[in-house]
């Protein structure tokens, strides 16, 4: 006895999406361009090493330079972790 697939056959068009001209493509404010930055995040991780663990910790830094990091906009924990790990690279 043979079972049919449970998942649903797919109603997209794929030959007249392949055929879109980037003219073609609507941009809305629900649908907006994918930048760069979201499409690395994107992008899986097979074959890579995995991403060692972080540790957390408490870290008194001088309120210029935190103020500083926090101006460059969102992920500034790590902008401060490359800056370190590059000062520990270039002390080895």
């Amino acid at each position: 006895m043979s079972r049919s697939s449970s998942s649903k056959a797919s109603k997209t068009d794929w030959p007249r999406i392949k055929a879109m001209k980037d003219k073609d493509i609507t941009l809305t404010g629900e649908h907006p361009a994918a930048e760069v930055k979201h499409i690395a995040r994107g992008i899986a991780r097979r074959g890579l090493q995995p991403i060692s663990p972080k540790a957390s910790i408490s870290l008194r830094v001088d309120a210029d330079v935190l103020e500083w990091f926090k101006a460059k906009g969102a992920g500034y924990q790590t902008r401060m972790n490359a800056v370190l790990r590059a000062f520990k690279e270039a002390s080895a």
